[in-house]
């Protein structure tokens, strides 16, 4: 018995990375059930962040580990996007607010117990169907980097999916996020109840690189009329060389008027009404 216990905590150690967390279910479908699991935890082979979620100790616990574990072992369809991906990829320093939020998008919502990890950050998740048509993250295929249905690496076409990753920790995990294209989109999205419009027109005046291809793509995918508007009326302003390169007539900017603010200024050319001091901010 002991013998064959031994053997378990060596395949443990294969399957399961330094750092990384499972929950109790994806230890019970490989044969680690409650008495055992409570044995290692009382060894210290593996830690108890919360309620029936482990993984084998390796330093302070951080967000990234989560995500990482989300998007790999526990194969949840989800990527870092928003704020957090453009945080990530060097745009902080156009963001006032310092990350004490964590912005998560996908089709299926993650598991509760994210929010009880002992972290200093909030979790906050955003169906992606709301925003775009199709969904570049399936289950099996959450990194572009690790193809968890067939063992193999993977090669998503960047310029379609919107998705990149980077390497992360000791191992170089791969972190699945949104490009700077798909994130700027879902940024907008959360205007003007959790972003402003000032952050915004900075960060677009930062995003002097954008594939026009890659955003032609998106733009095209974009469900929201909103976002769109948006975002033209701020690339406008900006004049990068990427904006001249898109195909607006291939762009459905809707009909009607949009109100974001009251008493705000209205921008007949996309329907909306904006902010009317928002030429103070150049």
């Amino acid at each position: 018995m002991g013998e064959q216990n031994d053997r378990k905590l060596n395949l443990l150690e294969k399957e399961l990375p330094e750092g990384l967390l499972v929950d109790a279910a994806w230890l019970e479908r490989r044969g680690y059930y409650g008495s055992l699991r409570k044995k290692y935890v009382d060894l210290d082979w593996l830690e108890q962040p919360a309620h029936r979620v482990y993984r084998r100790p390796r330093g302070a616990l951080r967000w990234e580990q989560v995500v990482i574990s989300l998007q790999t072992l526990l194969e949840y369809p989800i990527i870092a996007g928003g704020r957090t991906a453009l945080e990530l990829q060097g745009f902080s320093h156009y963001l006032t607010r310092e990350q004490t939020e964590v912005h998560l998008y996908g089709r299926k919502a993650p598991p509760s117990w994210i929010r009880n990890l002992p972290l200093f950050v909030r979790f906050i998740f955003h169906k992606s169907d709301r925003l775009f048509r199709n969904e570049p993250v399936t289950r099996g295929l959450t990194s572009l980097r690790w193809n968890l249905g067939t063992g193999t690496s993977t090669s998503a076409d960047p310029l379609q999916s919107g998705i990149t990753f980077q390497t992360w920790g000791q191992w170089d995990w791969p972190l699945t996020l949104s490009t700077p294209e798909r994130a700027i989109l879902e940024l907008l999205d959360e205007l003007p109840a959790r972003e402003s419009f000032h952050q915004a027109d900075r960060l677009m005046e930062g995003l002097s690189s954008l594939s026009p291809r890659r955003l032609q793509h998106l733009l095209e995918d974009c469900k929201s009329v909103k976002v769109k508007r948006l975002f033209f009326i701020f690339a406008e302003r900006h004049s990068h060389a990427w904006f001249r390169r898109l195909d607006r007539d291939r762009i459905d900017l809707g009909k009607g008027k949009r109100m974001l603010v009251r008493g705000g200024k209205f921008d007949s050319r996309y329907g909306i009404t904006l902010p009317d001091d928002l030429d103070a901010f150049q």
